[in-house]
């Protein structure tokens, strides 16, 4: 009898084991395009100085219509900030280029010139597993500074 609880009870783990393995292989391409396009976004600020409203916008839906990310699509934010500062008042978040064309440049969006700037995106990983019919699930909240 106690060869048998065994038995089951190692049968048990190494489903559960399984399950959650089989998470990780998903968590991988998702974390994967993270990078990819929190390295994008990074190139677009650095060449721009700020990024733009459309340009962010545009990463937004495209992270969102990526089968990965549906589940919780919501949850996808970026944000552009000077470096060591919480608050958005030195924010390197702007409108559109033609908005900014004809302006001073201490009205700019990117007042963070000579100053190291923060890409972050952030979003949230479910992991679940379905056990005896009942799934659950965990979110993992993941961010790339």
């Amino acid at each position: 009898m106690r060869a048998f609880a065994k038995a089951i009870l190692i049968t048990i783990i190494v489903t559960v084991s399984f399950m959650i393995f089989t998470n990780f292989i998903y968590f991988f391409p998702w974390y994967t395009t993270l990078i990819v396009e929190t390295f994008n976004v990074t190139q677009i600020v650095a060449s721009d100085n700020y990024l733009r409203d459309d340009l962010k916008e545009d990463v937004l839906e495209k992270l969102q219509d990526r089968p990965i990310y549906r589940k919780k699509a919501d949850q996808i934010k970026i944000s552009v900030k000077k470096k060591d500062s919480d608050t958005d008042e030195h924010s390197a978040e702007g409108g559109k280029v033609s908005l900014y064309e004809d302006v001073p440049d201490q009205d700019k969006p990117y007042r963070q010139r000579g100053e190291p700037v923060t890409v972050k995106i952030s979003a949230v990983y479910p992991l679940s597993i379905k056990l005896w019919g009942k799934e659950l699930e965990r979110e993992v909240p993941v961010s790339l500074p």
